[in-house]
């Protein structure tokens, strides 16, 4: 299993990379707002050879509006990862199932040579999902053993804790195969 993190505006634009094989940066949220350290935390990846990917915290409505902020945002490199994050908003409410199909399907089109995954936790996963539809890939949040999520469907990345940061890991024998797997390979 390779090691991973994401991160957010919450985690310096600086942070350790020793021992990681990739990183998500969280890039955009609604149509409103960029991580304001977007730049400097995809420099830190970057000069640490990560295969580097970027989310969408993905809200309900405006969802063209929403894709086009987020690949409008997030730097556009070939190999890079786009991911939409899932989950209950600041308000209590969530993207639909259709909605974050669209979703999904609208950052395929707008990036057609960029692998675009699903992130969701377990509970999302098992019980508000109707579609399975995860993209290219299924991004994972079960805080459980390190590539253990208690889940049947096939999975790419598995965030298994958030404590003392969002640590992941993936789903590849090396990070040869997870950079050619993000390159289309």
């Amino acid at each position: 299993m390779l090691r991973g993190i994401d991160v957010s505006s919450y985690q310096p634009s600086s942070y350790d990379t020793t021992g990681l094989s990739f990183v998500f940066i969280k890039a955009t949220e609604g149509r409103t707002y960029t991580n304001p350290r977007l730049t400097g935390q995809t420099r830190t990846a970057r000069e640490a050879g990560l295969v580097v990917g970027y989310y969408h915290f993905l809200w309900p409505g405006n969802l063209t509006a929403q894709a086009e902020y987020f690949v409008g945002r997030a730097p556009e490199k070939a190999g890079d990862i786009l991911a939409v994050d899932w989950e209950t908003t600041g308000e209590g409410t969530h993207a639909s199932n259709a909605e974050k199909d669209r979703f999904l399907r609208k950052i395929k089109e707008l990036r057609p040579n960029h692998r675009v995954v699903l992130y969701c936790n377990r509970h999302y996963w098992l019980t508000v999902d109707s579609t399975s539809y995860a993209g290219d890939g299924l991004w994972i949040a079960d805080y459980v053993t390190a590539g253990r999520p208690r889940i049947k469907a096939k999975w790419r990345f598995h965030q298994h804790t958030d404590n003392p940061i969002d640590r992941n890991v993936a789903d590849f024998p090396s990070k040869a195969a997870l950079r050619s797997w993000a390159a289309g390979g």
